[in-house]
């Protein structure tokens, strides 16, 4: 299975959370991009963040973000 341009949205939305605070939520507004308010109302509807225009990320949601984080981390390295 290749990463679709709908899941590449969802990796992005998710790689901008700070992990560091799991007090640290975002907030999409209604004029952001398309792309981005539609990926984050999915990572609502997948049970990753608590409201569908971002908020705060679930356990779920945070175990995500950390993977999608780490593999970022990872390929974004210079050899």
């Amino acid at each position: 299975m290749l990463y679709t341009q709908a899941l590449v949205d969802e990796l992005n939305v998710l790689a901008r959370y700070n992990l560091t605070s799991t007090q640290e939520g975002i907030k999409v507004h209604k004029d952001a991009d398309s792309a981005v308010i539609e990926a984050t109302a999915r990572l609502f509807h997948k049970g990753l963040v608590d409201h569908e225009d971002g908020g705060y990320l679930t356990h779920l949601g945070l175990e995500a973000a950390e993977k999608v984080q780490a593999v970022l981390t990872i390929l974004s390295e210079t050899v």
